[in-house]
C-alpha cells in the first residue's frame, strides 16, 4: 500500500525556494536531527560532499550548530582537497587554522588546480576564455607543476 501525500514535502518546497510557514513547522517533526544523537546525526552528515554540507548547515539552527562544531565533518573534507593542494592545507594547519576555514579558504583553489592539472583549460587560447570561469590565486610551485603537467600531455 503506497502512502498518498496531501501535497508536496516540505523538503521539495525548500529546496524550490517556496517553503512556506506552515511547511517547515510540518518539516520540523521530521528533523532527525532533533531526535538522534548528535553523533549519528554527524555519522549522516558525513555522506554529504562539502557544497552539499554547507548548503544543509543553512537548512536550520540545529543542523548549523552540529556542521560548525564538527571538526571530524570538516577534516574529512579537507583531507580531500588536501589530495589536490597538500602544501596549502598543510600550511594553513601549521598556522593553527581550524579544519573549516582550512578547507574554506583552499576548496576553491583545489578546484582550479585540478581542472589545470587534468587539461580542462589546454585549449585556452586568451584569457578572455577564462573570464566567465572561477578563479583563484595560485603560487609560483602550483604553476610549475600545471606547466609540467601541460608539456607533458
Amino acid at each position: 500500500m503506497q502512502h498518498e501525500s496531501a501535497g508536496p514535502s516540505p523538503v521539495l518546497l525548500l529546496c524550490q525556494g517556496r517553503a512556506s510557514l506552515r511547511s517547515l513547522e510540518a518539516c520540523s517533526s521530521q528533523n532527525f536531527a532533533e531526535t538522534l544523537p548528535t553523533e549519528m546525526s554527524v555519522r549522516i552528515f558525513r555522506e554529504l560532499d562539502a557544497e552539499s554540507l554547507c548548503r544543509a548547515s543553512r537548512t536550520c539552527k540545529l543542523w548549523h550548530s552540529i556542521i560548525d562544531r564538527s571538526e571530524q565533518l570538516w577534516r574529512q573534507q579537507c583531507l580531500l582537497v588536501r589530495a589536490v593542494c597538500q602544501r596549502e592545507v598543510d600550511g594553513d594547519r601549521s598556522d593553527g587554522l581550524s579544519w573549516k576555514v582550512t578547507l574554506l579558504r583552499n576548496y576553491t583553489r583545489s578546484r582550479v588546480k585540478s581542472d589545470w592539472l587534468t587539461g580542462r583549460y589546454s585549449t585556452v587560447r586568451s584569457a578572455d576564455e577564462l573570464l566567465s570561469r572561477k578563479m583563484a590565486p595560485l603560487d609560483a610551485e602550483t604553476w610549475g607543476e600545471i606547466l609540467q603537467a601541460e608539456l607533458d600531455r
